[in-house]
């Protein structure tokens, strides 16, 4: 009985304690928090400082815009890492500690984030390579094509003629293969154009070469020529070939197409549609 008397004592004596002792852990465990927080707003202040002034250095010596948002987007993952841990360790956690927790996870978190990696890695490929800039319109192997945005530390962002985002792992377009229609600055165009079998072939070449020669956007001093392609099932293939500026393609292409049909149209020579001759027996 003496005993359970003193135990209660005891634990009555704890808890009081425990009670007078509280408002002022309270009051020391809210003030590393607000201290905290405003570490880490200043911290974000001054690596958006730190990133400016990167930015502009690497303006003034000539990188290109995707080497200048890799490197920004690298940078502020590492430094907001780094500022995590600092405020971390201010808070009374050991960073020693943290580090050995990450190096004995590191294989597992090597797993989870491989496809993270693999996208690190690719962009660095990127940055390196330069397949492609910001502006170029690229398509890569599985047939995502728009005018390149950003090339960020793990993804490319596109945006497609529709005015829609496509984001691309960098890994898979590193590893793929990409089509860039906008690195040289000509472009060439060839425009199928079908005529009759009874239509003359030499007419119809002189009138799409004549179309073509009046054409502002077209390059003269690339070849320009009309031949046949193919012997159809309904008409004789043409191509006429030429060449304009990367800018003007798809709008010379366009027009081009539009002033021969009005031009065969005009010299009556025929652009047939396809046809299907059905032969039907007699019953025997």
């Amino acid at each position: 009985m003496i005993a359970d008397e003193v135990e209660k004592e005891v634990n009555a004596g704890m808890i009081e304690r425990f009670l007078q002792q509280l408002p002022e852990k309270a009051f020391h465990l809210g003030l590393r928090v607000v201290l905290a927080g405003l570490a880490f707003l200043i911290g974000l202040q001054l690596i958006r400082l730190i990133r400016g002034l990167l930015k502009k250095a690497l303006n003034r010596s000539h990188v290109d815009d995707n080497g200048i948002r890799f490197i920004d987007s690298f940078v502020k993952f590492g430094l907001t890492f780094v500022l995590v841990l600092m405020i971390a360790s201010g808070m009374g956690v050991d960073a020693a500690s943290i580090i050995a927790i990450l190096g004995s996870a590191s294989v597992a978190i090597g797993l989870a984030i491989q496809g993270s990696l693999s996208n690190f890695a690719g962009g660095v490929l990127l940055l390196v390579l330069k397949p492609f800039t910001a502006g170029d319109y690229i398509r890569d192997g599985l047939g995502n094509e728009g005018s390149v945005d950003a090339v960020d530390i793990f993804y490319t962002r596109i945006i497609t003629p529709e005015n829609k985002v496509i984001v691309l792992p960098n890994g898979t377009l590193a590893n793929g293969t990409i089509t860039n229609f906008t690195e040289c600055k000509e472009r060439r165009i060839d425009i199928p154009v079908g005529i009759a079998y009874e239509a003359d072939i030499r007419r119809a070449r002189e009138i799409i070469q004549g179309v073509i020669a009046s054409e502002g956007a077209v390059l003269k001093e690339q070849e320009i020529r009309v031949f046949v392609d193919a012997l159809g099932e309904s008409s004789v293939n043409l191509i006429a070939r030429c060449w304009a500026k990367q800018e003007d393609f798809w709008v010379t292409k366009w027009q081009l197409t539009e002033d021969i049909k009005y031009a065969l149209d005009d010299a009556g020579i025929r652009i047939p549609y396809p046809q299907m001759d059905v032969h039907i027996g007699k019953p025997s």
